[in-house]
């Protein structure tokens, strides 16, 4: 599914960050972990295309991210990917819905209302379609966040530093949701987080 080599990153007047080789299944869970610094937000935007490889191979059902120009990685990611961020980035002025359907817009996707709503269902959210983004609660809008995610059905969800902000009781709910989302999805999903009360629903852990 997702398999590295000899991937490394360095930043202008930094070391250079050396990463482990890794073997991720499809549809697995797993949790990146490591301690301020140690590369986790790095290696997962590496994962993700947002940050361009500079020596290693990282390869995404079959695909070698390094073999694509950004115009085929920016399409690559809109069909295969699902992002969510500490902050979700969500339109404040446009509804769920309309937020929602930038997702397939901007992936060059047919936009399907359908699936939008289906989405929406499995997240509790399908009352609160037309509502702009600004109405909402924080927790509700994580939800639209990973209602995003997901709706273009990708192969791998990846997510930042999700809950690191939440008390423990919305920690759990996240959680829940996120790995429930990608079982429905038969998505891989991968967290990167120095939130360790995580590790109570998701088993399998790369530490770095």
């Amino acid at each position: 599914m997702i398999t590295t080599k000899s991937v490394s990153y360095t930043y202008p007047s930094a070391s250079e960050i050396v990463f482990p080789d890794l073997s991720i299944p499809a549809a697995g869970q797993f949790l990146l972990l490591g301690e301020s610094g140690s590369g986790k937000t790095t290696l997962l935007h590496l994962l993700g295309g947002l940050l361009k490889l500079q020596r290693g191979i990282i390869d995404v059902n079959g695909t070698a991210l390094s073999g694509l120009n950004e115009s085929q990685l920016d399409r690559f990611r809109g069909r295969n990917y699902g992002f969510i961020f500490q902050r979700n980035h969500l339109l404040a002025a446009l509804s769920v819905e309309q937020n929602l359907l930038m997702a397939p817009y901007l992936a060059g996707l047919k936009q399907d209302h359908h699936r939008v709503d289906e989405v929406l269902t499995q997240l509790d959210m399908a009352d609160q379609k037309e509502k702009r983004i600004r109405e909402l609660s924080l927790g509700q809008a994580q939800r639209v966040a990973i209602a995003r995610a997901v709706l273009n059905k990708p192969s791998v969800i990846i997510a930042d530093e999700p809950t690191s902000a939440l008390d423990d009781k919305n920690c759990s709910r996240v959680a829940a949701l996120l790995t429930s989302v990608a079982e429905q999805n038969r998505a891989t999903l991968i967290i990167a987080t120095h939130d360790h009360r995580l590790k109570d629903t998701i088993k399998n852990v790369i530490q770095l």
